[in-house]
């Protein structure tokens, strides 16, 4: 399959563009700094070079794509997730691509529940504050989109193998949760999800 990754030189994008050219998908790494991944190449491998918050460059990466992968990321501040996906959305419309994939958090929309007090109190309602208002943000725009979409709502990272053994698409008050995921198994779960209208047009909760 033809995949555009946008996030590609992120912690979980660059899982996302090596696990998916293992494969065998056709990839377009779409990333402001090219040198952020670290001389990778692969005959399966296109970069682009471009910021998600300028519509027309988003718009010009979409040729030729079948399918779409978000992992925007923007540290515990700013707009990049939210606004990035808005123009990614437009621009799949106008090229007429319905799928498409995005990693948000655990603790987003009704998922909430499933978090406990530090998460809940300490995390989200201090230190990422706005990362967190951010995702919701962001989670909007895709819900009021009519494309073919998948939520993906993992717990905190870890630097963890790729296992493919973990909890998905749990009950939003299920508390036997580790709370953690590794970026490895994250992305394993995004790329399932291409062969698969499991969670069409709905959010999944990922953790151990």
């Amino acid at each position: 399959m033809k995949l555009i990754i946008f996030g590609a030189t992120g912690s979980v994008g660059r899982q996302l563009v090596e696990q998916a050219l293992q494969a065998g998908h056709t990839v377009t790494a779409f990333t402001r700094d090219s040198g952020k991944l670290n001389g990778l190449s692969h005959p399966l491998l296109r970069v682009v070079e471009g910021d998600v918050l300028q519509e027309q460059q988003v718009v010009d990466s979409m040729k030729e794509q079948e399918a779409v992968l978000c992992a925007l990321g923007a540290g515990r501040k700013g707009i990049v997730r939210s606004a990035g996906t808005k123009n990614i959305l437009g621009a799949m419309e106008k090229a007429g691509i319905s799928r498409f994939i995005c990693q948000t958090t655990l603790g987003a929309g009704d998922s909430r529940a499933n978090l406990n007090f530090f998460w809940k109190h300490i995390m989200f309602g201090w230190f990422l504050k706005e990362a967190y208002k951010d995702h919701e943000l962001q989670e909007k725009h895709i819900q009021q989109s009519r494309l073919n979409w998948t939520i993906v709502r993992p717990a905190a990272f870890t630097n963890g193998e790729l296992t493919g053994k973990y909890q998905h698409g749990f009950p939003v008050m299920e508390k036997k949760l580790k709370l953690k995921i590794s970026r490895a198994d994250l992305a394993d779960f995004m790329l399932r999800q291409l062969t698969t209208e499991q969670y069409r047009q709905r959010a999944a909760g990922l953790s151990y």
